[in-house]
């Protein structure tokens, strides 16, 4: 028993090690700017190019095909009742994501790049009476200025080593724009674009419902934090 708790923390310490040597392999300036010019193309998609998927009072979430793997590209949008540099210091990696969102089970910053630029590493909680099992992922992270607001976004970097006892999931470029209203500028404007190829044997059906689903719970769970602190 003993000999294999010593061995598990072994593979965590070298699997750590491997995550954070990864920065030095990316090449942050022409990843960040191709990440950024791809998220402004899917903020100019045109309105009638996305059906709903799920729609709340105040949350309404789009998909259409994805372009970048067989599932769907997401669009949420909603009215966040905070400024603009708060909501992204909440969403973006940092000190507030872990303790709001109720999907993340865990998170850490593996690597600082410059630039605004991380390699973050976290994990999901298990969906849908965990017939989607929890996932981890190892995203490049940048946050920008956008017009008058912020752009955070991310893309998944590919590397062997998945975490003992996880399934590896791969997040296509996502990001969320944030911008104040223009009436009402303490108030801001949220819009996110998520897709996420989780793997496995999962129905496509399944995944449309746990991820929007997810996307109206997080603006539920960011609005509740920012009201809080």
């Amino acid at each position: 028993m003993l000999l294999r708790k010593v061995l598990l923390e072994d593979a965590l310490h070298l699997y750590l090690l491997y995550c954070r040597n990864m920065g030095d392999q990316i090449d942050v300036s022409s990843t960040s700017t191709q990440l950024q010019n791809t998220l402004i193309q899917y903020h100019n998609i045109p309105d009638d190019e996305w059906s709903v998927a799920k729609k709340s009072s105040d949350v309404t979430v789009w998909r259409k095909p994805s372009e970048e793997f067989g599932g769907c590209l997401y669009k949420v949008e909603g009215v966040v009742k905070e400024v603009t540099n708060r909501i992204v210091d909440f969403i973006r990696p940092g000190p507030y994501r872990l303790q709001w969102d109720s999907l993340m089970t865990e998170m850490e910053i593996v690597k600082d790049l410059h630039q605004g630029c991380c390699v973050m590493r976290y994990t999901t909680a298990g969906q849908l009476l965990n017939i989607i099992s929890p996932r981890e992922f190892v995203d490049f992270s940048y946050t920008t200025v956008y017009e008058d607001g912020l752009l955070t976004c991310g893309v998944s970097v590919e590397h062997e080593i998945v975490k003992p006892h996880c399934v590896r999931g791969f997040n296509h470029p996502c990001g969320w724009f944030c911008v104040p209203l223009s009436d009402t500028p303490e108030h801001s404007f949220l819009t996110g674009y998520i897709q996420t190829d989780l793997r496995g044997m999962l129905p496509q059906g399944t995944v449309d419902l746990a991820m929007a689903g997810s996307l109206v719970n997080f603006y539920s769970d960011l609005r509740k934090a920012l009201q809080k602190t």
